[in-house]
């Protein structure tokens, strides 16, 4: 997961003006009111057993053993990847039994294999299983099954052949070529609708660890979300959380919640922000290995973001300059918006979803004519 945690953090971000009146009309901002107290720490899952785990009909316990099978041993050949969750290793079953099956036949999955890091583990391992494990839509990482036996825990999904956004924009190399601005703004279409639904009362679930890692491209770029390790159930009746111990990843957490631990699904539309920013511009939300004026990505950006000529200065340059720039003054409203300090006046996903599906539209106008 790339997780990291936080004792006393605090991260500021400049608040935008008001927004034109043209503006407000292809968006809209909601609020939420009040709040309720609860301790991270004081509400712990009490109990390890398979029987934590909620029925689905869906998902495949596997033994230690098949997995092993599957991934030739966790041998570093068949390794893939590697998070704060642990290491990541290709494997292949059999697409109808479930089976382990030969390397190169079968159906492709990912197996992760939890690091030995005691309770708050376990309990982010069951959280991930238990929200994928009821959850579906089109961009959600399908679980295929999981493995609790003994100390071992493992998570088995839909292997996704392209890797992470995070890759893609950040790596450079023969393996990872540079997105077009049509494609990333599909990605983040796609990443938008999945947060809506999750933020939806059909599902009620605050994600709470957004960022470009988390969001992973399938053989034809359609992104899907992993990793729920951090998820929490929306509070009821328009309250928020408030936790004690705050969890996150430094640079796509929201101000309100490194600063006080309040927690409402406005902290993901910051998040989201703040990703919507790393595909404009091509730059990490933190980067040590830039000037001290643009280590921050939110600070550095947002006097760019407020002005019609200089956004285009801070655009990603492997764009060349193929885009709509309509569609960039857009994003760029967009982005501004989220990433507003006052959560009250952030966007819901819902509208960001439909900001993004204009500027889609005028990508494919573009292209068609």
């Amino acid at each position: 997961m790339g997780n990291c945690c936080f004792a006393k953090a605090k991260i500021t971000s400049p608040e935008s003006p008001c927004l034109s009146s043209n503006f407000s009309e292809e968006i809209g901002c909601g609020s939420d009111s009040s709040t309720s107290r609860v301790s991270d720490s004081c509400s712990p899952l009490s109990l390890r057993e398979e029987g934590d785990i909620l029925k689905s009909a869906n998902l495949r316990s596997f033994t230690f053993e098949e997995l092993k099978t599957a991934t030739r041993n966790f041998q570093s050949e068949s390794l893939v990847g590697e998070g704060g969750f642990g290491l990541v290793f290709q494997g292949w079953i059999h697409p109808q039994t479930f089976e382990p099956a030969k390397p190169g036949t079968g159906l492709v999955i990912a197996v992760k294999k939890l690091k030995q890091q005691g309770f708050q583990g376990h309990k982010e391992w069951l959280a991930e299983v238990n929200y994928l494990g009821q959850l579906s839509h089109p961009n959600l990482i399908k679980l295929i099954g999981y493995c609790l036996e003994d100390e071992h825990r493992l998570l088995v999904y839909e292997f996704m052949p392209r890797g992470s956004l995070e890759q893609h924009l950040f790596k450079r190399g023969l393996i990872y070529q540079p997105l077009s601005w049509d494609l990333r703004i599909k990605i983040a279409l796609e990443a938008s609708k999945v947060l809506a639904f999750l933020h939806s009362d059909k599902a009620g679930v605050i994600y709470r660890d957004f960022k470009t890692s988390n969001v992973l491209l399938d053989l034809n770029f359609n992104a899907k979300l992993s990793d729920f390790g951090l998820a929490k159930d929306s509070p009821t009746e328009n309250k928020s959380f408030i936790f004690t111990r705050i969890i996150g990843t430094f640079g796509y957490a929201a101000p309100e919640y490194l600063a006080s631990g309040w927690l409402t699904t406005k902290s993901d539309v910051y998040s989201f922000g703040v990703v919507l920013l790393e595909i404009l511009t091509g730059r990490r939300s933190m980067d040590e290995n830039r000037p001290s004026a643009e280590y921050n990505l939110v600070e550095w950006a947002h006097p760019h973001l407020k002005s019609k000529r200089k956004i285009f200065g801070i655009l990603d340059p492997r764009f060349e300059g193929q885009y709509s720039r309509r569609g960039v003054l857009m994003a760029a409203k967009l982005a501004r918006l989220c990433l507003l300090k006052d959560s009250n006046r952030r966007p819901d996903m819902h509208q960001v979803v439909s900001v993004l599906e204009k500027i889609h539209k005028l990508n494919n106008a573009r292209m068609d004519s």
